[in-house]
């Protein structure tokens, strides 16, 4: 059965990643090379939560291929008048090729795909960047050159890019350590689905709360941002106290071998 949504990283092949990869490469070499694949064709692009970079990679890549990207938020669509998002969902399928959602509940984008009939694809919600996750393999592809025996190591809290960077791990074949917070800990049912997906390519996945130990022999150290959009101050003042042991800093690049 052919896949219509790409809500999680996961949600792709083993087979599907690598593909999508190579194509990266392939547009990134040249980016027109496939202009006129979306000729005629508008993607909607529904930003609940602003953008700069998100959004303007989905308006450039759509115009490259042909398409007429069509950005929007709650403000331009009747959700902001009592409609609800599965009549959105249906409506916008009458009209555009795919629908691209950056929102916050993992929830609301499940329902779009359900009720949509053209594609829909996961711009980040509060559990998943499947998007973010490609990019960073296809930068670590460039930089390392092959995925085999490599480990990358994540220093920080645990929360949607990582969700979506163990699961990307796993299909890649990079062996991956989270150093995280015990406040701020794994979803245990992405990494049960990480390592299920690891035990076929051979990749290892490895928790801990010790950032030392995450970046031990390690070929790459991935962090991010502290702070969500929406955080409270209250929020923010604890994040910050959780997180600075959590910092990459050179003292603890210079512990690396």
């Amino acid at each position: 059965m052919m896949m219509k949504d790409l809500l999680r990283t996961s949600d792709l092949s083993i087979d599907d990643l690598h593909m999508l990869l190579d194509l990266s490469s392939e547009l990134k070499a040249n980016p027109l090379k496939h202009h006129g694949l979306l000729t005629g064709s508008t993607v909607v692009l529904y930003f609940a939560k602003p953008s700069t970079r998100t959004r303007f990679s989905f308006e450039t890549a759509v115009a490259r291929l042909g398409g007429i990207p069509s950005s929007v938020d709650s403000h331009d669509l009747q959700i902001g008048r009592g409609e609800t998002l599965e009549d959105t969902a249906m409506a916008i399928s009458r009209y555009a090729s795919a629908f691209v959602i950056r929102t916050y509940a993992d929830d609301d984008v499940k329902l779009v795909a359900e009720r949509a009939t053209i594609p829909v694809i996961n711009a980040l919600t509060d559990g998943h960047h499947p998007m973010q996750s490609l990019a960073d393999l296809l930068t670590l592809k460039e930089k390392w050159g092959t995925f085999e025996g490599r480990k990358l190591a994540y220093v920080g809290a645990f929360n949607n890019v990582l969700n979506s960077l163990i699961e990307a791990a796993a299909m890649a074949g990079v062996s991956i350590t989270a150093a995280t917070p015990q406040a701020y800990g794994p979803d245990p049912l992405v990494v049960a689905k990480a390592k299920a997906i690891a035990k076929q390519t051979g990749a290892t996945i490895e928790l801990t709360t010790d950032p030392y130990q995450a970046v031990w022999e390690a070929d790459a150290v991935y962090t991010d941002t502290w702070f969500s959009m929406g955080d409270s101050e209250a929020e923010r003042a604890k994040l910050f106290g959780e997180l600075t042991p959590y910092r990459v800093t050179q003292g603890l690049m210079s512990d690396l071998p």
